[in-house]
C-alpha cells in the first residue's frame, strides 16, 4: 500500500518566522510534499519571545492559512510551535492546539536548561492537553543528557523526531540521537519541520530508511500520525475533494 504521511510540524504558511515568505512559496512546498506522499500537513508557525502571537500577527497568519488551504492539494491544518516562555503560563494553551487534536507542539530550547520547557509542558497538561516535544534530538540539553528524552517519553509526552535528523542533514550526534529514539521506541512521530526549499516538507526518504531499519508496521505508525489519533485523517475517504 502506498504510504500516506501525516506531517504535524512545518512552516508552510507565511507568518514572519523563518519559514516560507509567501503563500505561493508555501503552495509550491505543499504540492511537493503531496507528490511525495504527505496527505495531511500542519502549519505550525513559531511563537517565541522574538515572535509573540499578537492579535495582528494571528490575523495575518489565519488569512494566509485560509488562502493556502483553498489552494493546496492536501489537507492543511493549523497549529503553532511554542518556544517555552513563562509568559505562556498566564494564557490559555487551547489557543495553540494542533487543530482537531488535544495536543500542543512545544520545543525544548536549543541551548540552555529545560526548566521553563518543563513548566510550559505542565501548564499544557493542567488544561487537559498533551505536549508534543518537537525535535528533542536537535537540542543541546538532550544531547548532553539523553535521559531527559527518556523522562519526557515516560511522562506520556510524544517525542517528534525530524526527518532531516534521520537523513543525516544535521550533525552526526543529532542523527545518532534521532535513531536512538526510534530504535528504543521512545519516538512517537517523525515530521519534516520543513521551512523553505532548502528544508523541504518531505518525509518519504526518512520513511524508507525507517522502514528498512524497524519494519513497515512500526515505520507506518511513526509517519501516519497514529500517536495523535490522526492516522485515519490521511486515508483517501477522509480527504474530501483533495486529490
Amino acid at each position: 500500500m502506498e504510504p500516506r504521511f501525516v506531517d504535524i510540524h512545518s512552516h508552510v504558511v507565511p507568518s514572519g518566522d523563518d519559514g516560507v515568505q509567501s503563500v505561493s512559496e508555501g503552495l509550491a512546498l505543499a504540492t511537493d510534499a503531496f507528490e511525495h506522499g504527505t496527505r495531511l500537513l500542519y502549519a505550525t508557525p513559531h511563537v517565541s519571545p522574538a515572535l509573540p502571537l499578537t492579535e495582528e500577527r494571528e490575523r495575518r497568519i489565519r488569512e494566509s492559512f485560509a488562502e493556502l488551504r483553498e489552494l493546496a492539494p492536501l489537507e492543511l491544518r493549523l497549529g503553532f510551535e511554542l518556544t517555552p516562555m513563562r509568559s505562556f503560563l498566564d494564557e490559555d494553551p487551547w489557543r495553540y492546539v494542533l487543530e482537531h487534536t488535544e495536543h500542543v507542539l512545544v520545543e525544548i530550547p536549543f541551548v540552555g536548561s529545560a526548566d521553563v520547557f518543563l513548566e510550559v509542558g505542565e501548564w499544557i497538561e493542567r488544561a487537559g492537553l498533551t505536549p508534543v516535544v518537537a525535535h528533542p534530538e536537535r537540542t543541546e540539553v538532550v544531547l548532553r543528557n539523553p535521559g531527559l528524552a527518556d523522562e519526557l517519553a515516560g511522562r506520556g509526552w510524544p517525542l517528534q523526531v525530524n526527518a532531516s535528523s534521520l537523513n543525516g542533514r544535521h550533525s552526526p550526534e543529532m542523527e545518532r540521537e534521532g535513531w536512538r529514539l526510534v530504535d528504543e521506541r521512545l519516538a512517537a512521530l517523525v515530521a519534516s519541520d520543513g521551512h523553505r526549499a532548502a528544508r523541504p516538507m518531505l518525509l518519504d526518504g526518512a520513511y524508507e530508511l525507517t522502514r528498512a531499519r524497524v519494519g513497515e508496521e512500526r515505520a507506518s505508525r511513526l509517519f501516519d500520525g497514529s500517536a495523535l489519533g490522526l492516522a485515519a485523517s490521511a486515508q483517501p475517504t477522509l480527504l474530501g475533494n483533495r486529490r
